[in-house]
């Protein structure tokens, strides 16, 4: 599996027709959260995006939920469209390191 793609991110957020700018913003969350996969799982910088990189659909759902959730929550103050509490943006980011856990190297 690779990288998600603008596409697959814009498809979650149900989001058709997008604009060059929502196009270059999304690319940017993707590569946030490709970022923050590779730091929360323990590899290192880059290992997504290496040619033989290999990703499971766990690890590819998480990336494209938090690159969701960043496209939602630009302002940092809300969970989303759906949710405007912060306690829905806290349960984004429990759900999105539970689908890491699972590809974790728990190496020492």
């Amino acid at each position: 599996m690779t990288i998600p793609t603008v596409e697959e991110v814009a498809a979650n957020l149900i989001l058709s027709g997008i604009s060059e700018a929502d196009r270059s913003l999304i690319q940017s969350k993707i590569e946030a959260a490709v970022a923050y996969a590779e730091g929360y799982q323990h590899l290192k910088e880059g290992y997504y995006t290496a040619e033989d990189a290999t990703m499971t659909a766990n690890t590819k759902n998480a990336i494209i939920m938090l690159a969701s959730h960043y496209y939602e929550s630009r302002d940092g103050s809300t969970g989303g469209f759906f949710a405007d509490s912060v306690s829905a943006g806290k349960a984004a980011m429990e759900t999105v390191d539970k689908l890491l856990q699972l590809d974790r190297d728990w190496a020492v």
